[in-house]
């Protein structure tokens, strides 16, 4: 059988644990020639190891396929641009980039410090902006010369940002400008092929256990050897790997959320009702009746835990 990806070149960024590993294998599997990119910090993105990148690159030539590791950092604008050269000169070309990178230094708004901010914003919003904007000047570049590479940008969000989770207003927000960015970046790289989604994963990883201690008991239940696993990170590996392939080419611009045998197809910002005056301007006590009434009529908004009571696993 024909592998998904043969002949392409993928970054993966954030690849050396968890979900981006998961990611680079799977990506490889099916053929791909993978970066393997990761700093090696810890989860709130403090230190650096060359080990994590290696040991994934390890792991893909032992089963016969092809790495190389990357350790820049994804908050660099000048090393976000070798890691896209990494691709091209080690490979001869890049087709899919997955922004995975991310770290958590969670604190509710009133004990948040700049630092926590910055940081966060710095790895999650800017770092996907430093990556795939370079890719996408490769990608443009190379559609003009007439050598259309089909690419694919993949990109990681967030419940914690398309639904709210309190204490993470850094990452949230991060997550929720990182959909947004995709939808444009998909508008924008439309006439040169290239396409932009986002998934929303759901898995066991550093973030979900020691950074989120509210998650860490739900996240580290195991079943039984011979059950399926709900919450492995590698559950989401397909999904990537589908929209990084050329049957892909028509979807883009959307957002995914992936955990466990669930797959969800998501919207963001869209009109519930509307309701006008007749060519007048609303005073508030006017305009106050029909908000409270539009509120009601819809109810609760969907809650952070929903998904995981929705795949059965509260």
């Amino acid at each position: 059988m024909a592998k998904m990806l043969e002949g392409k070149v993928a970054i993966v960024t954030g690849a050396g644990r968890g979900l981006g590993r998961g990611e680079a294998l799977a990506l490889a599997k099916e053929g791909a020639k993978v970066v393997v990119n990761d700093l090696g910090g810890g989860f709130d993105g403090t230190g650096a190891a060359h080990g994590p990148a290696e040991d994934v690159c390890k792991e893909i030539r032992a089963f016969g396929g092809e790495a190389v590791p990357n350790f820049e950092s994804v908050a660099d604008f000048a090393g976000a641009k070798r890691i896209i050269e990494a691709a091209v000169s080690n490979f001869g070309a890049l087709n899919i980039l997955v922004n995975n990178a991310g770290i958590l230094r969670d604190k509710m708004i009133f004990n948040m410090g700049e630092d926590d901010w910055d940081a966060v914003i710095n790895v999650h919003l800017k770092g996907t902006f430093n990556c795939t904007r370079h890719a996408c000047a490769y990608w443009r570049e190379e559609h003009k010369a007439g050598r259309s590479r089909g690419g694919r940008l993949i990109h990681t969000v967030s419940d914690a940002g398309l639904l709210g989770n309190p204490g993470q207003t850094n990452y949230g927000a991060s997550k929720a400008a990182i959909a947004a960015f995709s939808l444009i970046t998909s508008r924008e790289m439309a006439r040169y092929e290239v396409t932009s989604n986002c998934v929303a994963p759901g898995g066991r990883t550093r973030l979900t256990t020691d950074a989120t201690p509210s998650m860490k008991a739900l996240m580290e239940k195991v079943p039984p050897a011979g059950e399926f696993d709900l919450m492995d990170p590698e559950n989401v590996a397909p999904l990537v790997v589908y929209l990084a392939s050329d049957d892909a080419k028509d979807i883009s611009g959307e957002v995914f959320r992936l955990m466990g045998d669930r797959v969800w197809f998501l919207r963001g910002w869209h009109t519930i009702e509307s309701k006008g005056k007749g060519k007048a301007r609303w005073a508030p006590e006017e305009v106050g009746p029909v908000i409270k009434e539009m509120v009601k009529k819809v109810g609760a908004k969907e809650e952070i835990m929903g998904p995981f009571k929705e795949a059965g696993l509260i």
